[in-house]
């Protein structure tokens, strides 16, 4: 087996699919929370070990209130990973975010209802602290990977994660406009706030594929409108992985390592012992 990767990239199975990876690797992990969506392909690439996650699974099987989030983030972190980059669609709210173009955000909105939003409870209570749910630090590393492709770039905005699948109707995505949300989505909660409790750093690469369905001059979201989107944003998507790999600060300037260190409130002493083995992978220095 080789080497743990320290950096993972989720997004679609495309992804990986490029040029230059090396030492291909594809590693079925198993989970306390399940199965991930997809068995974990890890490769060299800039002489980085990297991981790379199918969100939705091979051929995009997977609605986005289905996917196994807690399990896609504990595998990553059973593998080493310290830090993730989601690569996401997005429609935008607002008429400088243009389709094509690449958003950084640097907050979210969740709006989502029916999934599971922590790997605690069970008998361990933690609070963990997300005003800033995006890292900073590796958010910055991520735009300026980004904008070395020639990509318009745009860092800074609410990123809005409905429940989905279906689209929004228009007084939905007029009443976010008027929230002052800037991109909408169905997978960054709870992804964002999982890998936080996993004390992982967590960046989000947004590609602006449509306007939702609030513009009056344009054609409402489909998926069509996505995908061609996406696809002609893939190249760009592995040009930022290669160009963040090729100048990614080794060390993790943030606190995101220590997140769960003033989040945890239960007593160990109390804590039952099935609860306290599931979540060893992830507290366990904290319940000596």
């Amino acid at each position: 087996m080789t080497d743990n990767a320290s950096i993972a990239i989720i997004g679609g199975s495309g992804l990986y699919h490029m040029p230059g990876l090396q030492d291909v690797e594809e590693r079925a992990v198993d989970t306390p929370f399940g199965r991930p969506s997809a068995p974990i392909v890890t490769g060299l690439l800039e002489n980085t070990r990297v991981a790379f996650l199918a969100r939705h699974g091979i051929g995009h099987h997977i609605a986005p209130g289905e996917v196994p989030y807690r399990a896609n983030i504990y595998a990553l972190k059973s593998l080493g990973v310290a830090r993730v980059i989601s690569i996401s669609a997005c429609g935008s709210l607002r008429e400088d975010y243009a389709p094509g173009h690449i958003v950084i955000p640097d907050n979210i909105f969740d709006h989502t209802k029916n999934r599971a939003r922590s790997f605690f409870g069970d008998g361990l209570v933690a609070h963990i602290g997300v005003a800033d749910p995006f890292c900073d630090n590796l958010s910055d590393q991520v735009e300026a990977a980004v904008r070395k492709t020639g990509a318009t770039t745009h860092r800074g905005g609410s990123f809005i994660t409905i429940e989905g699948p279906r689209f929004s109707t228009k007084a939905e995505s007029n009443v976010f406009r008027a929230w002052g949300m800037s991109i909408i989505g169905m997978t960054a909660a709870p992804e964002a706030f999982l890998a936080r409790e996993a004390e992982m750093c967590y960046a989000t690469m947004a590609h602006v594929t449509d306007y939702d369905v609030w513009h009056k001059s344009e054609s409402p979201v489909t998926v069509e409108m996505v995908i061609q989107t996406l696809n002609r944003n893939t190249q760009k998507a592995q040009e930022a992985i290669r160009n963040l790999l090729r100048e990614l600060n080794p060390k993790r300037d943030c606190a995101c390592g220590e997140a769960l260190s003033t989040a945890l409130i239960t007593d160990p002493k109390v804590i039952p012992d099935e609860t306290r083995k599931r979540l060893d992978l992830l507290a366990q220095k904290y319940l000596k």
